[in-house]
């Protein structure tokens, strides 16, 4: 009777459990978030390309208890995790921004050299944005490193890009 009480409260526990925030900003396809990457870079806006990479908090919660780094055996803490990932992504991001800050461009299209399903989300590597000045050719750039994609939403996973 006891186990049984223990199993329901259990279940209780996980159906009261309120559902995660979502993604916040988040896009409803590759193609917008990377045209709301290239505002930002022609604005010259650091802020508010960080704002489109996913926050602390939400790599905590909906990314973090999927990677293969978490679990116990690997003995890698969260906070040196993301402290890694975040250290290398801003001096990522500050180099991109050095590079193209300024320009007006136009998407012309994205494309992805991976992609990494885990249970809710799916991580969209190596990144190649198509763009192009106006009139004049398709050049392919690397504007950040990854995408992730959960719930049908699209965010910046980093800026680190690997040339």
């Amino acid at each position: 009777m006891r186990f049984l009480m223990v199993v329901g409260g259990l279940v209780l526990a996980a159906a009261c459990t309120p559902p995660l925030p979502p993604l916040d900003p988040a896009f409803d396809s590759p193609e917008a978030l990377a045209r709301a990457i290239l505002e930002r870079y022609a604005a010259g806006d650091a802020d508010g390309l960080r704002r489109l990479a996913l926050t602390e908090q939400e790599f905590r919660q909906r990314v973090w208890p999927e990677l293969p780094a978490s679990r116990p055996e690997r003995n890698l803490p969260f906070f040196y995790v993301w402290g890694d990932l975040k250290q290398k992504s801003d001096g990522s991001l500050a180099t991109l921004i050095a590079r193209h800050r300024g320009r007006h461009v136009q998407l012309d299209a994205i494309r992805f050299g991976a992609r990494t399903p885990y249970k809710t989300f799916v991580v969209h590597r190596d990144s190649v944005f198509a763009i192009r000045d106006s009139g004049g050719p398709v050049e392919e750039v690397r504007l950040c490193g990854s995408m992730i994609e959960q719930d049908g939403r699209w965010k910046v996973f980093s800026y680190v890009v690997d040339d």
